[in-house]
């Protein structure tokens, strides 16, 4: 084993930087406790802390309730823990051993892992207790679905957070860069935690991306189109025609109120929106309010009237049409569904087909996301949101990124804070850290109706004075899952469809929420499966299924031409009606937080 890399070969280089790094971290401590001491953050750590507290030690409990039980869980750690560090002995002193076993974790691609006895020791001991912690929460009884799943998710972040891979002196890759430097990393990891935090206002804003490389409106959301209508909620954008003729019935999208529209329109080569319009569809896009205190009462019912209705209403303003084809992605897509069965009941048929991407309207197999959503934790949120009247985007952000810890959180912190690296530019992770605030009344009726009591699948939802059932829509569905989804998995999305009561066109793209839905067919990636109606489990469909190479954007472009494919002259926005507000992408996608 060469530890020529592992050895110190400049003390006072290293002494000093190390001064400096901590004299960073101290500057981050300043950022942090600045804004607690002045009263502008208000430490919401304590209820996440105690609901972790609380579950983990109902799994504790059964463990520690009986002795044989007690030793069984050592006995069983105890064993493994001998079996490797024998062999991590035997290959120290030389001795001849089995090669340790290669793992597909990225976090342990560095070869130190494997070739080092030392590290390797780390790597299988981590592994090990990792398994372990997992197979107590799984083995445990006695514990509810919600507990156990709660239970389940806590123990991957922790156990996610406590990976060596994180610490600078058991990462192999980050030791020999501190001692190569002699600590330079460090200074410079230092120095940018306390950026993002005092970029975050006291809370880490991890940086995923070199921000100053992108703009929206100047390399991002750059289909030209005119803002031709404006609410309290959203803008309603109608882009440019680049087609002589245009399918009559035009489309309206409607997006997730949480990040931000322009997912669609990420550049020219994987816009959605420009994808659509070159195909000859006439395009409109809610882009919604980044809310504040103002909007702290706008709830479902507003963001129905006031975005899907208002959106409607200049849909036909500009073009003459009440027919439309709509789509809804992700959140957007259950407000749709929701607004399709209050508009069955008003008597309402301007929406002619819907396209859903990875929406759920049914909330029993929900995900990850579900862990966050329960009475005690909803009353905290819906306190906190009391305070400004709104949720930060900050919040929601986290969420979503603890749902992939080990992609989006623990890969920066090392590369950012303790190698010193500046992240990459990506388009994709710069609209990821673009988050938006949500209205408090919204938000809670969302976490209400949806993740908690589930009332849009069990025909109680009420919107309007009328109590909705998804039966009542009978028009032609759209229903695209993606296969790695974990925000709204495919299983969710497919047991949904059973709920609607006209023909449904479930189809599973490859990849996951974000990837799978932007996937241009140029690019060639990717795969989807078809097979017609959604009966039965998805294991069995999905058995049985046509798989495509490319992407989904074909077959639904075809889809859609299928229920109506006239023809008209190309229309321009506003139609000669009304009168362009500003150019696209609009001001209301323009702010942040």
């Amino acid at each position: 084993m060469d530890i020529e890399p592992f050895v110190v070969k400049d003390p006072e280089g290293m002494a000093m930087n190390i001064a400096r790094a901590l004299q960073n971290l101290g500057e981050a401590a300043t950022e942090w406790i600045g804004p607690r001491e002045r009263g502008e953050v208000a430490d919401v750590v304590a209820e996440p802390m105690a609901d972790m507290v609380k579950t983990l030690s109902k799994v504790v409990e059964y463990w520690v309730a009986d002795p044989k039980r007690t030793l069984e869980a050592q006995t069983m750690l105890m064993n493994s823990f001998f079996g490797i560090w024998m062999q991590t002995m035997q290959r120290m002193q030389g001795q001849e051993t089995a090669p340790p076993a290669p793992s597909k974790d990225k976090r342990f691609a560095f070869d130190d892992w494997y070739s080092n006895p030392f590290y390797s020791f780390l790597r299988e001991a981590y592994q090990l207790v990792s398994n372990w912690a997992a197979k107590l929460v799984t083995d445990a009884e006695g514990l509810d679905e919600h507990t156990r799943h709660k239970a389940q998710f806590y123990v991957a972040q922790i156990v996610a957070a406590l990976s060596p891979a994180n610490f600078s002196v058991t990462n192999p890759e980050v030791y020999r860069e501190t001692v190569a430097s002699s600590g330079m990393n460090l200074v410079k990891g230092m120095k940018m935690f306390a950026e993002d935090i005092k970029a975050g206002k006291g809370d880490l804003r991890m940086r995923q991306t070199d921000a100053s490389k992108f703009a929206v409106g100047e390399n991002m959301a750059l289909t030209p189109g005119q803002v031709i209508a404006q609410s309290d909620v959203c803008q309603v954008i109608q882009y440019n025609p680049s087609t002589e003729t245009v399918l009559k019935r035009p489309l309206l999208i409607v997006p997730p109120w949480i990040n931000k529209f322009y997912i669609l329109d990420l550049n020219p080569q994987k816009s959605f929106i420009k994808w659509c319009v070159d195909q000859g569809h006439t395009v409109f896009v809610i882009s919604w309010v980044n809310p504040d205190e103002r909007h702290a009462q706008k709830n479902w019912e507003s963001y129905i009237r006031e975005g899907i209705d208002f959106a409607l209403e200049a849909v036909e303003t500009s073009t003459g049409e009440k027919g439309v084809n709509a789509i809804g992605y992700c959140v957007g897509g259950t407000l749709l569904a929701a607004t399709l069965a209050l508009h069955a009941r008003e008597k309402n048929t301007r929406i002619k087909t819907v396209t859903l991407f990875t929406t759920q309207v049914d909330f029993t197999y929900a995900g990850d996301l579900k862990v966050f959503v329960d009475e005690e934790q909803l009353e905290t949120i819906e306190t906190q949101m009391m305070a400004n009247g709104y949720l930060d985007g900050s919040k929601m952000a986290m969420a979503f990124n603890m749902l992939r810890s080990q992609e989006l959180i623990w890969p920066y912190f090392v590369n950012n804070y303790l190698r010193g690296q500046e992240p990459t530019p990506f388009d994709l992770l710069y609209w990821n850290s673009d988050s938006t605030r949500m209205a408090a009344a919204n938000h809670s009726y969302y976490l209400r109706n949806c993740y908690l009591d589930n009332t849009l699948a069990n025909d109680k939802m009420v919107l309007a004075g009328y109590k909705l059932s998804l039966k009542d829509v009978k028009i032609p569905v759209y229903n695209l899952a993606t296969k790695e989804d974990h925000i709204a998995p495919p299983k969710s999305v497919f047991h949904g469809c059973q709920f609607f009561g006209g023909p449904v066109e479930y189809v599973l793209s490859g990849s996951g929420h974000i990837a799978g839905v932007v996937n241009p067919p140029d690019k060639k990636k990717y795969q989807y499966w078809t097979n017609g109606e959604p009966v039965g489990d998805l294991e069995a469909w999905l058995a049985n299924a046509k798989e495509t190479p490319g992407s989904w954007w074909p077959h639904w472009d075809s889809w859609i031409r299928s229920h109506n494919d006239k023809q008209v002259p190309a229309r321009q926005p506003g139609g000669g009606h009304m009168n362009a507000i500003e150019e696209a992408p609009g001001s209301y996608v323009r702010a942040r937080i």
